[in-house]
Formats: structure tokens, sequence, C-alpha cells
């Protein structure tokens, strides 16, 4: 296996999360979701607070790959995740979601890596099966 494409400590990063950047994800991508936006509701379906969208999450995670690759998100060929867990995002405060990437394979052919990607909030596994394939 040769070098991967970048140090591989790019493959590490602290990405934070507070409410107001719920909002401007749901604003964004048009995901009204009341369970990542009102308390009440997310407690009335028996969620412990508001929760980060699915979507904000694995697009964290995919921002350390793409940074991994130069910064160029073209050059991600296909990603793919389990949510596994939820990030909670209480009033008041700003969560903190670890996200670690390994290359787990690389196809001198095609010129591509595989990356493992671990996603946590807290103690918590938030993605599982988590990965992406990149051209290096």
């Amino acid at each position: 296996m040769s070098a991967p494409a970048a140090d591989s400590a790019a493959l590490v990063r602290t990405v934070t999360v507070d409410r107001a950047r719920l909002v401007a994800y749901a604003d964004a991508s048009g995901d009204q979701n009341p369970i990542h936006q009102d308390a009440d509701v997310a407690r009335s379906v028996g969620l412990p607070d508001i929760i980060a969208h699915g979507m904000w999450t694995m697009g964290a995670a995919l921002d350390v790959v793409t940074a991994y690759v130069g910064g160029d998100p073209g050059r991600v060929l296909s990603c793919q995740t389990r949510f596994t867990g939820m990030v909670v995002v209480p009033e008041g405060e700003t969560v903190e979601v670890r996200v670690e990437g390994t290359v787990t394979k690389r196809d001198e052919d095609a010129d591509t890596e595989t990356i493992a990607i671990t996603a946590t909030c807290g103690e918590d596994k938030v993605l599982g099966r988590c990965q992406a394939v990149v051209r290096v």
C-alpha cells in the first residue's frame, strides 16, 4: 500500500454543533422536522431533547474526508453510513462530535482509497459502518 493522499492526522477533527447551527442547517436543507428545533416536540416523541439532523452529522463526517483530499469534494466518489445514535443538543449548549478516519484500502489501479469513519458524541457512536471512497 502506498502513502495516503495526505497526512492521516487530517482525518481527525472535532466538530461543534449548537441549536443555532441546527436552525441554519434546517433552513439550508429544507428539513424543518420539529424534532430538530422544538424540544417539546422532540420529547413528545420519546427523544431526550432536540437532536441534530442525521444528514448534518454525516456531512460533518464527510467534511473531514474532503479536507483529507485537499478540500475538493469532487474527489469524494461515494459514501455510506448507518445512523446508530443521536447527537442530542440541549438548550444553551455546544455539543462536540469527534470524527476519525482510517485509510483501510488503497487501489493503485483506480487511484482510490477507502476510508473508514468513526463519529462519536460523548461516549456514543453516532454513525456506524461509515466509509467513503476518495480519488487520491
